[in-house]
């Protein structure tokens, strides 16, 4: 099981969770948005414009974002540098903000943790 950390909840952020609950072999174990609280994440979630409403289970437990029963740890730093992704247990980092556009500007503002950079990812099932 590989966990994965995403920077940025906005609609790629969103749809990498997505496609994460449809592969067995990947687990979101951490979220950072600095612009977004909890609340409106679970409401973006659950009615996003784009991908479509979901149809799993979406709340908030002990702080956490919960999708489907899988608890997320949900951070809101602005400099990902200082967000704990390995206490989560988070193994990659999905750059998601559009901030960081390269390998090299995400390894800068992190430079202690293993990032690789996703820009896009296709979802081959409904969630």
């Amino acid at each position: 099981m590989v966990k994965v950390g995403i920077n940025g909840f906005g609609r790629i952020g969103r749809l990498v969770l997505r496609a994460s609950l449809c592969e067995q072999k990947v687990h979101i174990v951490a979220i950072n948005d600095p612009f977004i609280d909890l609340e409106h994440m679970v409401y973006m979630f659950k009615h996003d414009s784009t991908h479509g409403k979901f149809r799993g289970k979406v709340i908030i437990q002990d702080g956490k974002l919960v999708v489907n029963g899988l608890p997320i740890v949900v951070h809101s730093e602005r400099d990902p540098s200082k967000i704990p992704w390995k206490d989560s247990g988070a193994e990659f980092i999905v750059e998601s903000t559009g901030a960081f556009t390269t390998v090299e500007k995400a390894k800068v503002r992190s430079p202690h943790q293993v990032v690789k950079k996703n820009s896009s990812y296709q979802c081959c099932c409904k969630t």
